[in-house]
């Protein structure tokens, strides 16, 4: 969908000058107000701020599950806002990926049922070597016969994160995906994620609130006010905690 004058792609996905309003008039909010960002191509991104930031407004806009008021959306070269409501859901099914705190895993299929089920509805059959090295990388070859209620709330959500990789789209979102899982099953999904950037070359935007899950990705954009504010590459938890005091997160 290159090469319709549209500029070149620079990372996985991008923001130029995104602006969301809701309402109008008194009641009019800003979610957001002019961002620029890029997210790069097989990195883990996360995004922080305090509540009513912009942050799942921003990713539900990257993700083309919402529209800009004004400014533009990539993924890749392709701008989200040039095309039909087809096209667009075409391009959510092939090069996008989400992993929700809710698992959204349906009971009566297996863990491999669950894992390829975007495929089966799109018609198409998994990559075999693929799966393989996703099943093996989420460590759970021997539990793919297993149903959801057969398995550790860690595990259905490495299910949940498999089924985001197996059709390997461009850019996976994950929003709070830790949000309903202990401290120690947690820090398996997140070793998890930060496994797929770094071996698989998935690229990953994550929204979270908890400077521990933040402290795993490559790099992390501070949003307040619906503006980047700030941004912090290779993250400590401690050097997290300190910027999230300073922007009032």
């Amino acid at each position: 969908m290159a090469g319709n004058g549209q500029e070149p792609a620079v990372g996985a996905a991008r923001a130029v000058e995104a602006v969301k309003i809701y309402g109008s008039g008194e009641t009019e909010v800003r979610a957001l107000d002019g961002v620029d960002v890029t997210f790069d191509t097989g990195k883990l991104t996360t995004i922080m701020g305090p509540s009513g930031s912009g942050k799942s407004t921003l990713m539900h806009c990257m993700a083309g599950l919402d529209a800009v008021t004004t400014g533009r959306i990539f993924i890749g070269d392709t701008e989200l806002g040039s095309l039909s409501e087809r096209d667009l859901t075409l391009l959510r099914r092939r090069q996008v990926g989400f992993i929700f705190q809710a698992y959204n895993l349906l009971p009566t299929l297996t863990a491999l049922e669950n894992m390829t089920l975007p495929i089966a509805l799109a018609g198409e059959d998994p990559d075999s070597a693929w799966l393989t090295e996703v099943v093996d990388a989420v460590g759970l070859a021997d539990r793919l016969t297993h149903r959801p209620n057969e398995l550790s709330g860690g595990q259905q959500q490495r299910v949940a994160v498999a089924r985001a990789l197996v059709s390997r789209p461009r850019i996976i979102f994950a929003d709070e995906p830790t949000g309903n899982l202990d401290s120690r099953t947690g820090a398996e999904v997140l070793e998890f994620l930060q496994r797929a950037s770094e071996q698989l070359g998935q690229t990953i935007v994550m929204v979270t609130h908890d400077a521990g899950a933040a402290s795993y990705s490559d790099r992390i954009v501070f949003l307040n006010d619906g503006r980047i504010v700030d941004e912090m590459r290779e993250p400590t938890v401690d050097g997290v905690l300190d910027k999230v005091r300073t922007i009032g997160a």
